[in-house]
């Protein structure tokens, strides 16, 4: 096999792709090898960007072979990839930077601005739609439909998914408590948190100090906790109840949220035809408590 030699080599998703590659090259075709060429000759900002299209061009072959050279490496696919060489890489570049990067790589061509918009949330959601087992859904479905109360915690972008869930599991007759605060103010709302609690963190990659306090009081009082996340399912699954991956946007280009978002969703649904009774009757009173404010 050839040597392939790019700048990106402190990327350890870039260096996982190149000994993939090295333990594979045998049983590569020609078009595989022509493929792999073009990931591993260019930048993980290229990557990050890059289409399956694009790189099929770019390697003379297809999109279609990209896609069957990426899985013949042991990915689910393009964004599998784009999601482990965005973790090291999103984290080290200031956010100006990224902008930049992205605006540089849209352009003002209003088609393709929203071409590429589409295409990442289609991505996205084909890998969501992977990461996450029926036994998965069950346990996190478990965690909440046996709470007193659900407390939802999630800040910034991971808040707004937070508040989805939040809103959508009050609609079905589970009571919730939506923890909007962080620091200071958030010893308040935890005090109440009890054995028959239950809290869901939407913490995509990173274990702050109010995580670290969510974990420890939830640990203490024997609350059961649903982590949905994108990059900590394995550092944090020995301190938590269920786990749900919920991967994030690798380029910025869609909501980070969109995921969780669609996660949440489906919670719901697994609660609703758990209990349709209570849903039901939940339904039909806010119905009424609506058409009263004259909605």
């Amino acid at each position: 096999m050839e040597a392939f030699v790019t700048t990106d080599t402190e990327n350890p998703a870039l260096v996982r792709l190149r000994s993939r590659i090295a333990q594979r090259w045998d049983e590569l075709s020609k078009a595989e090898r022509a493929v792999c060429g073009i990931l591993t000759g260019n930048s993980a900002e290229h990557l990050l960007y890059a289409s399956a299209a694009e790189l099929g061009a770019e390697s003379k072959t297809s999109n279609a072979t990209v896609i069957r050279t990426l899985q013949s490496l042991g990915y689910a696919g393009l964004s599998e990839l784009k999601q482990e060489v965005a973790a090291p890489f999103t984290s080290a570049v200031a956010p100006e930077v990224r902008l930049r990067q992205r605006i540089e790589f849209l352009g003002q061509n209003l088609a393709t601005i929203q071409q590429e918009v589409w295409r990442e949330a289609e991505s996205l959601i084909a890998l969501g739609a992977q990461g996450n087992s029926d036994a998965d859904y069950s346990a996190a479905i478990d965690v909440l439909i046996h709470a007193r109360t659900v407390y939802s915690y999630g800040l910034g972008a991971s808040g707004i998914a937070a508040d989805h869930l939040s809103l959508r599991l009050r609609r079905t007759g589970v009571a919730t408590r939506r923890l909007a605060v962080d620091g200071f103010r958030l010893a308040d709302e935890l005090l109440e948190l009890g054995a028959h609690d239950a809290v869901v963190i939407f913490a995509p990659g990173r274990v702050t100090r109010d995580i670290e306090a969510l974990l420890d009081r939830a640990q203490r009082v024997g609350a059961k906790v649903l982590l949905i996340t994108d990059e900590l399912r394995e550092s944090l699954a020995s301190r938590v109840t269920a786990v749900l991956s919920a991967p994030h946007t690798p380029t910025g280009i869609t909501a980070e949220g969109l995921i969780g978002i669609l996660i949440a969703d489906v919670l719901v649904q697994g609660i609703v035809a758990v209990g349709p009774d209570t849903a039901l009757r939940v339904s039909q009173e806010l119905n009424e408590l609506r058409g009263q404010l004259g909605y």
